[in-house]
């Protein structure tokens, strides 16, 4: 029941209909109801992995809550003895299903692992969300849920399971068990949020994604200029994929009038690594902020310290994204990236100064964003490769390897994409950076939307929907490919 598949949303009518003809207090049980439904179709055998956690981190959190309610260094030690023990082992059964087959080799069947049988779909996501949730009743930020069924809604709410954001309990949980009046100006900013999201998939992601499949697979053949060709479309292809995921999920919860948090602020727009980081996976990146790198001592210990931080940070973002090396080398790179930033601020300066690039000025603005967008997809091509060293040796073929003539013959048109394709592709990623620089500069298109007439609102919302089944991945015969976090 894929968020782009006619069953899901035949599927979010019924629960919209039960939702709003429920009384007010009781409309958390249509959500609850439709969320066990969706997750249970969409997992398989892997439900019962998700139940008992759901299960055994009720208690400790009702545990953490008792004994952190009361005074005296032993009742504390009790709870946040509780706390470690369930924290330690939700991650270590996290760590088992997602490296499973990487860690057993040939000693189990890998492909009990790799084909789902035991892995439930979202467990990277609902993982940190409950590690939070129990850290935030350990230090006192939060009550422990009493009602489990309100506690398995929290956890199982179907528009984020699959891909996020990850919410923090403080954040949602009231919205989910108050329930919520209609109201058409959310309703209607919910359907664009659903449009946007469509947009981003169809028209972007998923035709990226064919050229970025075709070199990825077959690195013998395309090598230099190809590579850097396919790192930039997959740069972008992962990008719009994840926020069109996430558009997705604001665009169903608003629906029923739920606000879940941005998860991306323009990435590419940042000027620094490091800020790059603060406008990507922004829940994924303030989870690991708040629950890794600060109890760790964040900054505040030292340079040394403050290095050795972010390399642990950034080493448990790798192995949170999946099992092998290239994924703790993706993760490592990036706090490679963030250290050198550090060291070389002092010749950066310099060499702007040199070049009478004043602070704050378009040029260096633009220097620094085509810097971070470089570095950033040369990270990118590890993550994607089918292993560290053959993402290693399609960075060295990029340097290595000239053929720039590929822009400018015909060679682009035998990566899966005819010109018609190219031009459908390149003109919706015009549109994206033109609504990214509007939204850079504070202005909300979507407010300004709905300052239009009624019969206007609808009749552009139509008209991107005709425009998109006819030039999406759908109206050249392509299936809509899976959403490449879903698996998470």
């Amino acid at each position: 029941m894929a968020y782009t598949s006619l069953t899901f949303y035949i599927f979010l009518i019924v629960v919209l209909l039960c939702y709003y003809i429920m009384p007010l207090r009781a409309r958390w049980i249509a959500l609850l109801s439709g969320s066990v439904c969706f997750y249970l179709v969409i997992c398989g055998n892997g439900w019962w992995v998700l139940f008992l956690t759901l299960l055994l981190t009720y208690g400790a959190g009702l545990l953490i809550g008792h004994w952190g309610r009361k005074d005296g260094e032993p009742f504390r030690r009790r709870g946040g003895l509780i706390w470690l023990i369930a924290v330690c082992a939700i991650l270590f059964l996290l760590y088992v299903m997602k490296n499973g087959s990487f860690l057993v080799g040939g000693i189990l069947d890998s492909s009990v692992w790799q084909n789902g049988l035991l892995v439930p779909i979202g467990i990277s996501f609902y993982t940190l969300q409950i590690v939070s949730y129990l850290t935030d009743i350990k230090r006192g930020e939060i009550e422990a849920e009493k009602n489990f069924a309100k506690y398995a809604l929290f956890i199982l709410f179907f528009p984020q399971i699959i891909q996020g954001p990850i919410p923090r309990y403080g954040q949602l949980a009231g919205q989910l068990y108050q329930g919520s009046r209609f109201d058409e100006k959310k309703f209607v900013m919910g359907m664009q949020l659903i449009l946007w999201g469509f947009f981003l998939k169809l028209m972007i992601a998923d035709k990226a994604a064919i050229v970025v499949n075709t070199v990825f697979d077959n690195p013998e053949k395309y090598t230099g200029c190809y590579v850097l060709m396919a790192g930039t479309l997959y740069s972008i292809q992962l990008y719009t994929d994840f926020l069109a995921c996430v558009t997705i999920s604001q665009g169903v919860a608003g629906l029923f009038g739920i606000t879940l948090i941005d998860n991306f602020t323009r990435p590419y727009f940042a000027t620094s690594i490091k800020e790059f980081w603060r406008r990507w996976h922004i829940s994924l990146s303030a989870w690991l902020r708040d629950y890794i790198y600060i109890p760790l001592g964040g900054s505040r210990k030292g340079r040394i310290r403050k290095y050795a931080n972010l390399v642990m940070t950034f080493a448990v973002s790798g192995i949170w994204h999946g099992a092998g090396y290239k994924f703790l080398a993706w993760g490592l790179l990036h706090a490679a990236y963030q250290i050198a930033g550090e060291w070389t601020s002092r010749f950066r300066n310099k060499c702007y100064g040199i070049l009478r690039l004043e602070e704050g000025s378009g040029t260096k603005r633009m220097l620094q964003r085509i810097g971070v967008f470089f570095w950033a997809a040369c990270a990118w091509v590890i993550f994607r490769a089918d292993s560290l060293r053959g993402g290693l040796r399609m960075l060295w073929s990029l340097f290595t390897v000239h053929n720039p003539w590929i822009f400018f013959d015909d060679s682009l048109l035998t990566l899966g994409l005819d010109w018609k394709e190219w031009c459908i592709l390149a003109m919706s990623m015009i549109v994206l950076l033109f609504v990214s620089y509007e939204q850079e500069k504070g202005r909300c298109l979507r407010a300004l939307f709905m300052e239009r007439s009624l019969y206007c609102r609808w009749f552009v919302m139509i008209a991107a929907v005709l425009v998109i089944m006819m030039l999406g991945t759908y109206g050249f015969g392509f299936d809509a490919q899976d959403f490449i976090y879903g698996g998470f």
